[in-house]
């Protein structure tokens, strides 16, 4: 299980707008998110009907910039499956002409597979 997703960095992605800093760089919350998107595209296709996934662990390491207009390319590649846990070696890119393929974030993200129904009836 594996994906790639490419986004671009906007206004709305930086530090400043998602209020964990005051630099116009892309933040780390929206960094975060897109490393869960990937692991959410790569899981996706062998759900069983009525199932999801939920994010339980993540850890994230955020090693170099990404300016407004940049595209960042982000990878999950599974790494282990125990049942219904599932591991993801996550890693982020920035791409393109201005972005020399020049890693950003690493990390790793734990998702578990859960019934749709089940789940939303303990809320």
């Amino acid at each position: 299980m594996n994906s790639t997703l490419t986004f671009t960095v906007t206004d709305d992605d930086t530090a400043v707008a998602v209020g964990s800093g005051s630099l116009p760089v892309l933040g780390t919350p929206r960094l975060l998110a897109w490393c869960e998107a990937a692991t959410c595209a790569a899981i996706e296709p062998s759900l069983p009907a009525g199932s999801t996934s939920v994010g339980t662990r993540v850890e994230l390491e955020h090693v170099g910039a990404s300016a407004v207009g940049q595209r960042v390319e982000v990878t999950a590649s599974s790494t282990y499956v125990d049942g219904r846990l599932h591991r993801f070696t996550v890693a982020a890119r920035n791409v393109g002409d201005d972005g020399g393929g020049k890693v950003v974030a690493t990390g790793e993200v734990t998702r578990v597979v859960v019934d749709v129904e089940r789940f939303l009836s303990r809320l």
